[in-house]
């Protein structure tokens, strides 16, 4: 076991973890926060996706006791209690969600993004959701999204 210090969602954590044991595995299983998903477990699909340090990474090829000292924003610290941030509104509303399997994911890559580049093209929308995969929604509903995202995190 080694113990680890991490910042997730604005909240401070000391664990023991398992050599072995994932960031995913810890966030869902040792935090309680289920919103981030296991897909593939293999870093192809994008459904584990967190920030990390500023960063988006795939939480299934992180080990836990990788993320010692870090700062990790889940799905579920967009939020601001029961009031949705404009990149979750904008899913919903533009229909960029079907199933949600996909979804944290998307909504995190989506944050990163539009923190580096807060009017992105279609070409940077695909560049920046590159590494999730979606089986429902046919992507447009999801560009769709991410432009409407966008024009509300300028407002």
């Amino acid at each position: 076991m080694k113990k680890i210090k991490v910042t997730v969602n604005s909240s401070e954590y000391e664990a023991e973890v398992r050599p072995n044991e994932t960031l995913l595995e810890f966030i869902r299983e040792d935090l309680g926060l289920i919103g981030t998903k296991e897909g593939c477990s293999v870093g192809e699909c994008g459904a584990c996706t967190i920030i990390m340090n500023d960063k988006i990474v795939n939480s299934c090829l992180v080990l836990a006791s990788e993320a010692d000292g870090a700062s990790i924003t889940t799905i579920e610290g967009l939020a601001d209690g029961e009031k949705l941030h404009p990149i979750q509104e904008a899913f919903v509303e533009k229909g960029g969600l079907q199933c949600g399997f996909c979804t944290p994911g998307m909504i995190i890559s989506t944050k990163s993004l539009l923190d580096l580049n807060p009017n992105p093209t279609d070409e940077d929308i695909s560049i920046g959701l590159s590494g999730n995969f979606c089986r429902c929604t046919g992507y447009i509903k999801i560009f769709e999204s991410v432009k409407d995202a966008a024009q509300r995190m300028r407002r």
